[in-house]
C-alpha cells in the first residue's frame, strides 16, 4: 500500500509552505506529494495568501527534491489547453527526473472559473476526452514525426509532439464516480483510477466497474493501478484527534465516517477494509499544511505498520 500526501493549497497556502510539506513527504518515507489544481479557496477560509498555480509549484518542487513521485489530483482541463499542458508536463518531467503523473479531469468550481475570467463551457466531458487523446497522443509521437487531430473542440496540424517527457510513459490518472463515461475513459487512457472521497462500499463497486470496461476494452483490468483519496485526521490520543478536526474545521465523527480519522490503529484497520475492496494506494488528504507533527504521526504509527 502506497501513502501519498495529497494538498488543498488554494485553502490558503505560500510555495513556501508547500515546499516545507514536499520535503516533508520525502524525508518522512511517503510516496509521493501531490496537489489539487484550484485558483479559489472554498468554504469558511480566507484563502490568503492566494492561489499557487500547480504546474509552477510542481516544477519548483521538481528541482527541490530527489525521490517522491510529483502530480494533480486533477488538473483542471478548462485551465489549459492541451497542447500547451503537454508541453508543460512533459518540462516538469525532464525537471524532476522523471517523477510526474499527469492527474487530469474536465473542470468543475465555476466560481473560480468566473473569479479569474476563465471559459466555463456547458459539455465538459467531451473537451477532456479529446484532451486525453491529444496530451498522450502528443507524448506517443515518434521523433521526427509530426501529430495532427482534428476534433470537435481542438485542431493540432503537423505538430513536432516536442518535448518528450523524461519517462517513457508519463502516468496518467483519472478520477471520478461516474457510472459509465468515467469508467470508459480510465480503460482507454489511464495508468491508474483514483475513487475520491468514497466509502468502503462505494470504492469496491467504482473499482468493479472500471475493472469491467478495462476488459471490455480488450485491456487487462490489472494494468490499472486502483487508488483512493481521503481525508486524513490522526490523533496519539482523543484530544489530539479533536484538535486536529477542530483545526480544519471538521467534526471527529464525521470525519470517521467519511474519511480516516481517530488513533493509528483505527486508522490502520480502516486502510485495510480499502485494502480488501481492492484499493492499492491512497492519497492522504491533508488540510493543515503547517502541522508537520501530523505527518511525521502517521508515518511512524500508520505507514509503518503497512509493510
Amino acid at each position: 500500500m502506497d501513502l501519498r500526501i495529497f494538498t488543498e493549497p488554494q485553502q490558503g497556502a505560500t510555495y513556501d509552505t508547500l515546499l516545507t510539506v514536499a520535503k516533508a513527504t520525502e524525508d518522512l518515507g511517503f510516496d509521493a506529494f501531490f496537489r489539487s489544481d484550484h485558483y479559489l479557496h472554498m468554504g469558511g477560509v480566507s484563502g490568503l495568501p492566494g492561489p499557487t498555480d500547480a504546474w509552477i509549484t510542481l516544477a519548483g518542487l521538481a528541482r527541490e527534491t530527489r525521490r517522491i513521485r510529483l502530480g494533480t489530483l486533477m488538473t483542471a482541463g478548462t485551465f489549459r489547453l492541451p497542447g500547451v499542458l503537454a508541453i508543460q508536463v512533459a518540462q516538469v518531467d525532464q525537471m524532476s527526473g522523471g517523477r510526474v503523473e499527469l492527474g487530469l479531469g474536465a473542470g468543475w468550481y465555476e466560481e473560480e472559473h468566473k473569479a479569474y475570467g476563465i471559459p466555463f463551457p456547458k459539455e465538459k466531458f467531451a473537451r477532456l476526452e479529446e484532451q486525453l487523446e491529444i496530451v498522450t497522443g502528443l507524448w506517443a509521437t515518434e521523433v521526427g514525426k509530426t501529430y495532427s487531430h482534428h476534433g470537435t473542440h481542438y485542431d493540432l496540424t503537423d505538430s513536432p509532439a516536442l518535448p518528450k517527457p523524461a519517462q517513457a510513459k508519463v502516468p496518467v490518472l483519472i478520477g471520478g464516480s461516474g457510472a459509465k463515461r468515467t469508467p470508459r475513459l480510465a480503460a482507454r487512457y489511464a495508468d491508474e483510477f483514483n475513487a475520491p472521497f468514497v466509502s468502503v462500499e462505494d470504492t469496491k463497486v467504482l473499482f468493479e466497474r472500471v475493472r469491467a470496461a478495462a476488459e471490455e476494452a480488450g485491456r487487462s483490468a490489472d494494468e490499472l493501478t486502483y487508488s483512493n483519496a481521503l481525508v486524513v485526521c490522526v490523533g496519539r490520543d482523543d484530544a489530539e484527534v479533536a484538535r486536529r478536526a477542530e483545526r480544519i474545521g471538521r467534526e471527529v465523527d464525521e470525519l470517521k465516517l467519511n474519511g480516516l480519522a481517530g488513533s493509528p490503529a483505527e486508522v490502520v484497520e480502516k486502510i485495510g477494509r480499502y485494502i480488501e475492496a481492492g484499493s492499492q494506494r491512497i492519497y492522504l488528504q491533508v488540510l493543515d499544511l503547517e502541522d508537520l507533527d501530523h505527518l511525521e504521526l502517521i508515518s511512524s504509527q500508520v505507514q509503518s505498520r503497512l509493510g
